[in-house]
């Protein structure tokens, strides 16, 4: 109890900005680091994020939030500050355009956002000698032909088709974060976050764990795209956030690129029939074509986390899913 004493005295005194902290797995972040006594400077345009994310941290003195593009420039109340670590996760990130959220609705918000919103958080912290952490994704591996996918393999990517917007832009973004550790030495990394589920998941959000668990507790037909045998690994938000911080802190992270994410594969239509289950419904499943350049698997290696930050994801997916249930049930009764 004392050695947790003197570390929860000692992260007191750091100051963090988070890009996109009013989004689903930022205002978790945000939230983590106010538990540890740290100030919180939260950026967001709340083009895809909600303020409501930040509801308890809103209650805290050392939080501050900030309505600002990174695509722009950063306000003198941020460019002031001296970060100990800057988090950037500001990007839109559903594919399914069928989604508000989509960024298939926002391609050249995405695109900037990871390109020139980028540049503007690596300058912050080259500026004042802060830590850096970029939130890449999986899907700079593409349509992998290796599976799991380790951190060294290349990917198989469209550089010009309906997701590079996405795809494309996380690449660049960890082109730019790679740069700057090798032009100016800064103390950067990058992650790579799998697909990640729970509380806080926007109901339009359009990604599949959202509509799976929406249609069922509702009792409509469950989307399937293609023939559900597309496989995913899904990690829940909790296990996610805590890779992200042992990324930023854990000695020997400079430099490096690292998967976060659960290494347990499920095909689709496995992830269907659990979430019937588990609310008890009543809904079918009903199959539509699948969209362009969906990645027929997804499957992190993430023997580097386990080496490197000493991380695997422990919560179990059912318990997990039932957690964000309980979630959305309550959304539907407010809003029914």
């Amino acid at each position: 109890m004392k050695g947790q004493a003197k570390k929860d005295k000692k992260s007191s005194s750091r100051k963090i900005l988070i890009a996109g902290g009013a989004g689903f797995i930022g205002s978790h972040l945000c939230d983590e680091f106010l538990r540890q006594g740290d100030e919180v400077f939260c950026v967001d345009n709340l083009l895809t994020g909600n303020k409501k994310n930040l509801k308890e941290a809103f209650k805290q003195k050392k939080f501050r939030f900030f309505k600002n593009d990174i695509i722009k420039p950063l306000p003198n109340k941020i460019i002031n500050q001296k970060f100990n670590a800057i988090f950037h996760l500001a990007s839109p990130a559903s594919p399914n355009p069928e989604s508000p959220l989509s960024y298939l609705h926002y391609p050249l918000e995405t695109l900037f956002a990871n390109s020139l919103g980028t540049y503007h958080l690596l300058d912050l912290a080259k500026n004042h000698h802060s830590k850096f952490l970029y939130t890449s994704t999986s899907e700079i591996y593409g349509e992998p032909q290796v599976t799991p996918q380790p951190e060294t393999y290349w990917g198989n990517v469209n550089p010009n088709g309906i997701r590079s917007c996405y795809d494309e832009a996380k690449r660049f973004g960890e082109a730019a974060t790679a740069t700057f550790i090798r032009k100016f030495n800064l103390d950067a990394r990058i992650v790579r976050i799998f697909n990640t589920f729970g509380t806080r998941m926007n109901k339009n959000d359009g990604r599949v764990v959202v509509n799976f668990i929406n249609q069922a507790i509702r009792n409509e037909p469950i989307t399937v795209y293609g023939s559900g045998s597309q496989t995913r690994s899904f990690c829940y938000v909790d296990d996610t956030v805590k890779g992200i911080i042992s990324a930023m802190f854990k000695e020997k992270t400079k430099g490096i690129a690292i998967n976060i994410g659960n290494p347990n594969e499920y095909t689709i239509l496995e992830l269907a029939k659990i979430i019937i289950d588990l609310t008890s419904s009543n809904s079918k499943i009903v199959f539509k074509p699948l969209p362009v350049d969906d990645p027929t698997n997804r499957c992190p290696d993430i023997t580097l986390a386990k080496e490197v930050l000493d991380w695997r994801p422990v919560a179990p997916l059912k318990e997990s899913l039932l957690k964000t249930i309980v979630y959305f049930y309550k959304i539907l009764i407010q809003t029914s």
